[in-house]
């Protein structure tokens, strides 16, 4: 009997992943309440289970004091000597009392013990396994949905993706197999609840590092991620091995790599760019595919203008502002994009503050310095015959106006050149 006893501890140690000496030792506490339950409550009372045999034996235990008050769990030491001389007060005799049975009663007790001790320990190892999980990737197979909630099935937990964390527009089936990202784990009365999410930037994450060997390895490093689901994600990426291109790692042969993960993600559309520790350089680089032809840097503002060609302005800006949107998440600056002509007024401003600064200076020194170059340009100048400057190219003429110490504002147009400069060799 006790060995069928201990072959079915073993067999159900196999079957719920729980240790042998747990089930053994939650069995000990569930007789020790039947006992209780069969002979008062007030009994002080230990079991006692052999690991190899399956013999059980209940002890009582009574407290040797100087005065008895409770004649089940105390004992005088007169009463304690007669058993054994060598008991001295304070200690604790211990003698058997196992009996031949159990009432009905204290057996559905004993059993009740049982079975609430197996479930707390099983919900504590799937606690313990989904917690050292937070973060992670999971796959999970749809059990059923209710109310737009879907319940994953991930082996011994049952997972929950509520409607906000469920990518727009992607519709579930039961018995589908999905990658899901576990957010968190709570303890409940019911048991460890899983929290999923499939809108999370660090499902995307986890899924590059699935996917590309080089994250996985360090060599390529995911610096940021900025992500809508069910439309946009970009991810800056960098290495610190010049021999590895960190964009190409990702993207892979043919695009191989991030097509697994589009695919995995309903066909978000992901960009990828090269991390920088230049905001001008990051931002720049974060606005694609948009072209950009300036980033002025407010350091202490934490903020960023940026000027784009005016046919280029609609696509920097993005469908509802997203793409400006996602890459001011993945900078972390604010940006104000500007289009060429938005933006013309302010550096022309700039030129002409430019302009006039550096020639104040030199005005009191012309007399000095300047004034005999000037007469030895003068001379050449009205000797030579202006050549036709329609023909030459912007560079030519700035070069032309150079030689004959003139000068010219970069962003005139070609007209307003060969206007100046006929006028300063007339």
């Amino acid at each position: 009997m006790n060995m069928e006893f201990i072959e079915a501890i073993e067999a159900l140690e196999r079957e719920k992943g729980i240790s042998k000496d747990v089930l053994i030792d939650a069995i000990e506490s569930a007789l020790v309440s039947a006992y209780k339950k069969n002979y008062g409550t007030s009994q002080n009372v230990r079991v006692n289970i052999d690991r190899e045999t399956g013999d059980i034996d209940v002890f009582m235990r009574r407290d040797i004091v100087e005065e008895v008050e409770d004649p089940f769990s105390q004992a005088s030491l007169e009463e304690a000597q007669e058993i054994d001389p060598a008991y001295e007060l304070g200690d604790v005799i211990e003698y058997q009392v196992t009996p031949r049975d159990f009432g009905r009663i204290a057996a559905q007790t004993a059993k009740q013990v049982v079975v609430q001790r197996i479930r707390e320990t099983e919900r504590g190892m799937i606690y313990d396994d989904y917690i050292s999980r937070q973060s992670e990737v999971v796959t999970g197979i749809v059990q059923r949905i209710s109310n737009d909630t879907v319940f994953v099935s991930m082996g011994r937990a049952e997972g929950i993706l509520a409607p906000n964390e469920q990518i727009p527009g992607e519709r579930y089936r039961v018995n589908e197999r999905i990658k899901v990202y576990v957010m968190d784990v709570k303890k409940t009365t019911k048991g460890p609840q899983v929290f999923l999410s499939r809108t999370h930037p660090g499902l995307v994450k986890r899924l590059f590092e699935l996917e590309v060997p080089e994250i996985q390895e360090g060599v390529v490093e995911i610096k940021s991620i900025a992500r809508e689901a069910g439309s946009r994600t970009k991810i800056a990426v960098c290495t610190y091995d010049e021999n590895v291109d960190p964009v190409g790692s990702c993207v892979g042969t043919r695009g191989g790599r991030v097509q697994a993960v589009v695919d995995e993600l309903a066909g978000e559309k992901i960009d990828i760019i090269n991390w920088s520790e230049e905001p001008g350089k990051l931002i720049s680089s974060a606005l694609s595919p948009a072209k950009v032809e300036m980033v002025l840097i407010d350091e202490e503002g934490k903020s960023a203008t940026v000027v784009v060609p005016d046919y280029q302005l609609s696509l920097a800006i993005g469908k509802e502002g997203q793409n400006v949107r996602l890459a001011a998440k993945l900078c972390g600056w604010k940006i104000d994009i500007k289009s060429h002509t938005q933006y013309q007024p302010t550096l022309e401003a700039m030129a002409r503050a430019a302009e006039e600064q550096p020639e104040e200076e030199p005005a009191a020194e012309e007399p000095l310095v300047e004034e005999p170059a000037a007469e030895e340009t003068a001379e050449p100048a009205e000797a030579v015959e202006i050549p036709n400057l329609k023909r030459f190219k912007k560079a030519e003429l700035m070069e032309f106006a150079q030689d004959h110490g003139i000068e010219l504002d970069p962003k005139a147009t070609n007209a307003d050149m060969i206007e100046t400069i006929t006028e300063a060799l007339a």
